[in-house]
């Protein structure tokens, strides 16, 4: 069982930035892949971007070269960069860890940190 909770989003300007965490209760070991998803009002979730345990990363195209994300496994907490933020980044950040349990991918999700980014 992995429990995840997210945390450091609020509201910024455009061009600014923001540093979201993800800490999880159990060792993020167990997930073959971390990464955060977004989701704006009248929207569905998307994938904004994954590391596995290996280490590679994915990236939305939307984000690509001004988010980062990164694991630090001692600290079984997971981060987001973001920078150069802009007003069509505004939704509800979450986090989500997929482990193997038994041959099948399980997801686990935190419960979400808003960020707006205002114009």
């Amino acid at each position: 069982q992995v429990q995840l909770v997210e945390s450091g989003g609020g509201l910024v300007q455009a061009g600014g930035t923001l540093r979201l965490s993800c800490a999880a209760s159990g060792s993020i070991f167990s997930c073959n892949t971390m990464g955060w998803f977004r989701q704006a009002p009248g929207k569905q979730r998307e994938l904004v971007t994954t590391v596995t345990t290996g280490g590679t990363k994915n990236y939305a195209d939307s984000v690509r070269g001004r988010f980062t994300i990164s694991r630090d496994n001692a600290k079984n907490t997971v981060y987001l960069q973001m920078n150069s933020l802009k007003p069509e980044d505004t939704a509800v950040y979450y986090c989500n860890c997929n482990a193997l349990r038994s041959g099948l991918i399980v997801s686990y999700w935190g419960q979400g940190t808003q960020v707006t980014v205002s114009s």
